[in-house]
Parts: C-alpha cells; sequence; structure tokens
C-alpha cells in the first residue's frame, strides 16, 4: 500500500490515491490568492510536499488550535457568526513541508516555516472555492477521515 495526496486547485479537490488509484476524494478551499510559494503572500505553494507532522489527535470535532495546540475552544455555528474574519483552524492539522529546494524548500519558498497545513474549517464554510490564506481548509468530518488514514511522510502534490 502506497498513499498520496493530490492536490488539484483548478478543481479545489483533494484525492487521497492508494497506488495510484483514488479511494477517497474530499472539497476543499485553497488561497483566495491562488497558488504560490513565497513567504507572506497567502498563496497556496505548488509542488512535491511531504506530512511532517500530525497535530490534534484525539480532540474533539470543531476543536480550536492556535499555534499548534488546542485553545480549549470548541467553534460552532454562533462562535464563527461572531467571527467569520478569524482564520479558523480546526480539529486536525496535517503540517506540510516542502520537499524541492529553491521551490518550495528553504528560504523566502519554504512551506514548513510558512505553516501551511491541511486542516479542519468551520462548518458554514463553503468548500470547493478559494477561501483560505494558503493552507488546505476541508469539512471537519473529512478531516477526521483523512487524517486517520494517512501517516506522517505521506506525499502531497499541490498542482493545478
Amino acid at each position: 500500500m502506497t498513499l498520496r495526496i493530490e492536490v488539484h486547485l483548478d478543481t479545489q479537490r483533494l484525492d487521497l490515491l492508494d497506488d495510484g488509484v483514488c479511494i477517497r476524494s474530499y472539497r476543499v478551499s485553497t488561497a483566495t490568492k491562488g497558488p504560490g510559494e513565497q513567504a507572506g503572500s497567502f498563496c497556496t505553494p505548488r509542488g512535491r510536499h511531504r506530512i511532517r507532522a500530525k497535530i490534534g489527535d484525539g480532540l474533539p470535532a470543531g476543536a480550536v488550535l492556535r499555534g499548534r495546540r488546542p485553545t480549549g475552544e470548541l467553534c460552532d455555528d454562533p462562535a464563527w457568526r461572531a467571527a467569520p474574519e478569524r482564520d479558523w483552524i480546526l480539529t486536525r492539522i496535517l503540517w506540510l513541508c516542502g520537499e524541492e529546494p529553491g521551490v518550495n524548500r528553504g528560504g523566502q519558498v519554504d512551506t514548513f516555516r510558512r505553516y501551511i497545513y491541511i486542516h479542519g474549517t468551520p462548518d458554514a464554510v463553503e468548500m470547493g472555492q478559494p477561501g483560505s490564506r494558503g493552507c488546505i481548509r476541508m469539512c471537519n468530518r473529512e478531516v477526521l477521515e483523512l487524517f486517520d488514514l494517512v501517516p506522517p511522510g505521506t506525499r502531497v502534490d499541490i498542482g493545478p
């Protein structure tokens, strides 16, 4: 079994493949500002990545994470409506690390140092269209499923 994730920026979809066969497909939300690798760009980085760390195991769906640590809050509809502009990072984090020096690794293009994740988002946020600040956002129930399926080190390809 060889698991790999493909994130398709053009269709706002994340596919989980096993030996090249798609076994799960999820609608996601990538960066509002589109693709890009520069630090501070708020764009989603392209290229070959790996899951460097998995964070949030055992937390309830909707648990709020800040600085990769649970805050003790749960994001429900009233919390989201009170602060829709907040960059909500919920439920689980799959922290990505670029594998291509000069493209998404090192210097001003380092995905890991940019804190680019696959993570949960409030249920009211619409998937299937760009809306993040660079990360790949998923529905909470779906990020829970993906988190349990993939080990650290899983390859993640992000592209058109």
